[in-house]
């Protein structure tokens, strides 16, 4: 969850009132949601002519700020402006509200594109074939499932080909209980998917 923006956070916002230009301010509130470093810190100070103590702190308090829009979804200049104190200066609240909004998207992409998930089945290939020749007798002329899948993980470890092959060979025992199983929950997601 996104900390809660406070009063505090809302006093040092105003020292954007002291930045030489509209585009100042946009690349403050940009860059901060992304990153919190110390380099951003110094240049805000020097672009705004403040204390590097209250570049951390504007710094600090849009990224606040942004990552609380992004966690409650607040997509209209309404839900943003009511953030806001009643006393806080109207046209710099004008402009931080259009660029949130302007750049909400993006970042919810980058979110979600950052999130680490499961790997997901890309495609499933399969074949039948007849076990010919074996160490064991009982396995001679048996029909055997080949089932190929191709699965990518969207978090490869560092130097990992993110798709990977995996071919299984199941008994027909060992395939009527998957397919069970994988009836069983179509089942269920229809249901789920009814309600």
């Amino acid at each position: 969850m996104a900390a809660a923006v406070s009063s505090e956070h809302f006093d040092n916002l105003q020292l954007l009132l002291k930045a030489p230009s509209k585009d100042a301010v946009r690349d403050v509130c940009v860059q901060s949601h992304r990153t919190t470093s110390q380099r951003l810190v110094e240049t805000t100070a020097e672009t705004l002519n403040v204390t590097a103590a209250q570049a951390a702190q504007l710094v600090h308090s849009l990224h606040v700020l942004s990552h609380h829009v992004l966690c409650y979804s607040l997509g209209s200049p309404e839900q943003i402006l009511h953030l806001f104190p009643d006393s806080f200066h109207s046209s710099l609240k004008n402009l931080i509200t259009k660029i949130l909004l302007e750049n909400s998207p993006t970042w919810r992409t980058e979110a979600l594109s950052d999130q680490v998930s499961l790997p997901q089945l890309k495609d499933l290939d399969w074949r039948v074939d007849m076990v010919t020749g074996s160490d064991s007798v009982s396995r001679m002329s048996v029909p055997t499932c080949l089932v190929q899948l191709k699965i990518e993980d969207p978090c490869p470890s560092a130097g990992l080909d993110p798709v990977s092959l995996l071919t299984v060979e199941l008994s027909r025992e060992s395939l009527d209980t998957i397919l069970d199983g994988l009836g069983r929950i179509r089942d269920q997601l229809s249901v789920v998917a009814g309600k």
